[in-house]
């Protein structure tokens, strides 16, 4: 008797019920999301990278709960999900949607993008906050020569994922070096930027600047 009326408690919720739970967790993932992005672009707040993996985690926690209940189409779509917030932790939006600018040479927007980011180390992953120092380097390195050499420096000694980006960083600090007539230094990180760029891109740029320093 007492089995019957246990059973009669916990009961397996009905299928509308189940749906509606469901429904209810995916919006409150998909605003917490979308409040995160809105956040830091209107009211600038910007929200610890760690955020994204708690996110992360509520995602899959929702997956594990639709499965159990034997959704197995909720769990995958929930699954494959998570891959925004964890790739977003890696690679940061503010930092993707600058690079795209650059690629247009739009330096004001890409500083704009930029703005937002307003405390690299709590907002960004290692190498994310040396791309943040990469970018700027690039933008201010017609304009303010010593600011751009801290930045390049910054930026190698965080780390860049792709050679070709360390390739440029070092061959911005060549020309620096250059203009301080700073010639063994320059031709040394001339040299590790030929290395670097394997595919020679930058052939023609390295050339170019040891033609000009041995008029120095």
């Amino acid at each position: 008797m007492w089995l019957v009326v246990w059973n009669s408690v916990i009961r397996k919720p009905s299928a509308n019920i189940q749906r509606l739970l469901f429904l209810a967790s995916c919006f409150i993932i998909f605003f917490l999301i979308h409040f995160a992005i809105f956040a830091d672009i209107n009211l600038h707040i910007m929200f610890h990278k760690n955020i994204k993996l708690i996110i992360a985690g509520l995602i899959v926690a929702t997956a594990v709960w639709q499965f159990t209940e034997s959704n197995i189409g909720n769990g995958i779509f929930l699954l494959l999900l998570t891959a925004i917030p964890i790739f977003l932790y890696f690679k940061n939006e503010f930092i993707l949607l600058a690079f795209l600018k650059l690629r247009k040479q739009d330096f004001e927007g890409a500083k704009k993008w930029l703005a937002y980011i307003k405390n690299p180390e709590a907002a960004l992953v290692r190498k994310q906050q040396g791309y943040f120092n990469y970018l700027h380097g690039i933008m201010v390195s017609q304009t303010n020569v010593n600011q751009a050499e801290k930045y390049f420096k910054k930026a190698i000694e965080l780390g860049l994922s792709m050679d070709m980006d360390l390739a440029v960083a070092k061959l911005n600090l060549a020309g620096v070096a250059m203009t301080r007539r700073r010639k063994l230094e320059a031709t040394n990180l001339l040299n590790e930027a030929r290395k670097l760029d394997k595919q020679n891109m930058l052939g023609e740029q390295i050339k170019m600047m040891k033609d000009q320093m041995k008029k120095i």
